[in-house]
C-alpha cells in the first residue's frame, strides 16, 4: 500500500495520537518522533509521549508534546522519550491497563517504534479496539516485511569504523581480529560489516561454524596468499571469540586477538540515511493513523515506503539476505 493510495475511511478525525518507543534504541528514533510531531501538528493534531515504553504506557507517563520538546533532536542518538522491555504485557490485564491510559486521556490512535516485539503488543492493541500503527527501530535489521530498519545503518558505521582502525594494527603486528557484533542471532550486521570491511569470515547463523576448517583457511591465507592480517566477524551469541582467538595463536603463524564492540555500535549521532528514513516512516506513519489504518506497519520494500498488515510483516521472508551472502562469498 503506497502513501498515495491511502483512502479515508469517512471517520471522525482524530484529534490526539501517541508515540513510544520499546527495546532497545537505535539511532534515528529521535527523528521518527521529530517527524510524528511535525506532521501530525501541522494537520491540527495533539501528539502525546509515551515514556519509558509499554512500561510507561501501562504506568501513565504520558505527556502533551510541543514543538519545542523535539527541536534539536535530529542529531541525536538514542530516544528521548526512553525505552524498556515488559515482558507482562502479554497478558490481556496488563494490556487492558494500557488501553484505560489511552482512553482516560482521549487519545484515539498509537504509533510505537521499535522491533518484533514493539510490534506484538502493537498487534495485540489493535486487535482490542486500539488503533496503533508499528515503525521498525532496531539495530539489527532483524524485523521481517522491511528492507530496512532505523538504525541499522548507524550501526553499520559504527562497527565499519572500530574495524577500520583495528585493521591499521592488525596489519603492522601480522594479528587477526575476532570481532563480535551484535545481532542477537541475527545476521545483518555480520553480513554487511563483513562486506564493507572485507573480512575474511563471517560467522553467523547461516553460515555456521567450523572451526577446523577456518585454522585451516588461516593457515592458507597467510601461505598462499602472503596475507599480513586478517579479520573475522561473528554474530553475538554464535561463538566464543575469545576462544577462536587463542587457538589462531597456537595453530596458526598469526597473532589471535578478540574484540567485543559491545553497546558503542547503538550510540553516536544517527547517519543521514537513518535520520531520512526515520523521516519518511514518521510521516506515512501518521497518515495510516489520520487514515484509521489500525494493525499495519511502516516498511521500506524495493525503496518505496509502503504499510503491510503487521502480521505478514512478521511471517515475511528477505531474498536479499540470500543475494548478500552469495556476494559475500564471490568477494573472499
Amino acid at each position: 500500500m503506497y502513501i498515495q493510495d491511502l483512502v479515508n475511511k469517512g471517520g471522525m478525525k482524530m484529534k490526539k495520537i501517541a508515540v513510544l518507543t520499546s527495546g532497545g534504541d537505535a539511532p534515528g528514533m529521535n527523528a521518527a518522533i521529530r517527524a510524528i510531531m511535525r506532521v501530525a501538528s501541522r494537520k491540527g493534531v495533539e501528539v502525546y509521549g509515551i515514556y519509558d515504553g509499554y512500561t510507561g504506557l501501562v504506568n501513565g507517563k504520558i505527556e502533551k508534546l510541543k514543538n519545542i520538546d523535539v527541536s534539536e533532536i535530529l542529531s541525536r542518538g538514542g530516544t528521548i522519550l526512553g525505552s524498556s522491555r515488559l515482558p507482562e504485557f502479554k497478558e490481556d490485564q496488563v494490556q487492558m491497563q494500557a488501553i484505560n491510559q489511552l482512553k482516560e486521556r482521549g487519545i484515539e490512535g498509537l504509533i510505537v517504534i521499535g522491533g518484533d516485539g514493539t510490534y506484538r503488543g502493537a498487534l495485540e492493541l489493535s486487535q482490542k479496539g486500539i488503533c496503533c500503527v508499528g515503525i521498525p527501530g532496531t539495530i539489527d535489521n532483524d524485523i521481517n516485511g522491511t528492507d530496512e530498519t532505523i538504525g541499522f545503518h548507524t550501526a553499520l558505521y559504527n562497527i565499519v569504523d572500530a574495524v577500520n582502525k583495528l585493521r591499521d594494527t592488525s596489519s603492522s603486528h601480522h594479528r587477526c581480529f575476532v570481532i563480535e557484533v551484535m545481532g542477537n542471532h541475527k545476521d545483518s550486521l555480520a553480513l554487511y560489516s563483513g562486506i564493507a570491511c572485507g573480512s575474511e569470515f563471517i560467522i553467523t547463523k547461516n553460515t555456521g561454524y567450523d572451526e577446523d576448517y577456518i585454522i585451516q583457511m588461516m593457515d592458507y591465507y597467510e601461505k598462499q596468499q602472503g596475507k599480513k592480517h586478517a579479520i573475522i566477524i561473528a554474530s553475538e551469541k554464535m561463538i566464543d571469540v575469545e576462544k577462536l582467538a587463542e587457538r589462531i595463536s597456537k595453530e596458526t603463524h598469526f597473532s589471535g586477538r578478540s574484540i567485543v564492540l559491545g553497546h558503542i555500535q547503538r550510540g553516536g549521532s544517527p547517519v543521514p540515511q537513518d535520520r531520512i528514513l526515520a523521516s519518511q516512516m514518521g510521516q506515512y506513519a501518521v497518515e495510516l493513523l489520520l487514515n484509521h489504518q489500525s494493525g499495519y506497519c511502516v516498511c521500506k520494500k524495493d525503496n518505496h515506503i509502503v504499510a503491510r498488515k503487521i502480521e505478514d510483516a512478521l511471517n515475511d521472508v528477505s531474498e536479499i539476505q540470500e543475494r548478500m551472502y552469495q556476494l559475500f562469498n564471490e568477494l573472499v
